[in-house]
């Protein structure tokens, strides 16, 4: 282990947020500082719950730890450089950094993203592994530049399983241990600035934003497609179930299954979905 290093960490959650910061002090450096993006892009309106988020964060910061709830990159910038960083520590945050604010730190930034880079570059990668049916998540920590997650690797660990009823809850059991074990050996190498593979190009695929047509289920799909995408919407939050219209009425369907159990049959493309759980829409 090197010298101590002055830390920051951006990232989403109370949980994220104490994940990073544990391994950072069992590695021997010291958080000072965190960073909430508060919106999906920078300068934009704060997004809805983004005030209750940031509460469960405050409410669960260490003693003398600093929180920014920055409305910009340049203002993210400006606060962070008061700091004398010499790292920081990104899972989550959703804002593309800008040279300057990346050239901050003494070492730069890592993210830490939830696939076996290059496959899955973008805001959305657990979700479009639960939608491509995939049995598990790989970690990557990389160094960070201005492309989204195209920056060298320094770590990277396959093994986050993904099972049928995935929920956050359930995926953080999994996730938390590997994201530490694969930030440790980053916060290992960091310091060298040779350390750190290019990533392959073979491989690579891109994880955006669900699309506003996949909120609704289409029928000439097959039944494993609709039951992913059932999954997927779940992963989301109750707000973000598909919806079909059955018998005239349109439903939001929570719940599918690919076996026979009691509830609606829907036929697909090639072959039955069985509806477990659904309500009308509007009904939250």
């Amino acid at each position: 282990m090197g010298n101590s290093m002055r830390i920051g960490l951006l990232s989403f959650g109370a949980a994220e947020f104490a994940a990073l910061h544990e391994t950072c002090t069992q590695e021997g450096h010291q958080p000072l500082v965190y960073a909430y993006s508060r919106s999906l892009r920078p300068s934009t309106a704060t997004d809805d719950g983004a005030g209750h988020a940031a509460g469960r964060v405050a409410a669960a910061l260490p003693a003398g730890i600093d929180l920014l709830l920055p409305g910009s990159s340049d203002g993210l910038g400006t606060a962070l450089r008061g700091y004398g960083l010499d790292l920081v520590v990104c899972y989550g945050f959703s804002w593309r950094l800008p040279r300057y604010v990346l050239d901050i730190p003494r070492y730069g930034v890592i993210n830490i993203h939830c696939s076996l880079l290059p496959r899955y570059r973008g805001p959305a990668p657990v979700l479009w592994a639960i939608r491509n049916g995939d049995p598990e998540l790989g970690v990557t920590a990389h160094r960070m530049n201005e492309e989204f997650d195209a920056g060298p690797v320094l770590a990277q660990r396959a093994g986050v399983p993904l099972p049928d009823d995935v929920t956050p809850e359930r995926l953080w059991t999994g996730l938390s241990p590997v994201l530490r074990e694969v930030l440790r050996i980053a916060l290992d190498r960091v310091t060298d600035p040779a350390a750190g593979e290019q990533q392959a190009t073979a491989g690579l695929s891109h994880a955006g934003l669900m699309e506003p047509e996949f909120f609704t289920i289409d029928t000439t799909h097959a039944a494993r497609e609709i039951h992913n995408q059932v999954r997927t919407c779940r992963f989301m939050g109750p707000g973000s179930a598909p919806v079909l219209t059955v018998d005239g009425v349109r439903r939001r369907v929570l719940r599918t299954s690919l076996t026979p159990v009691d509830g609606c049959r829907l036929d697909c493309a090639d072959g039955p979905l069985w509806i477990t759980a659904s309500e009308p829409v509007g009904a939250l």
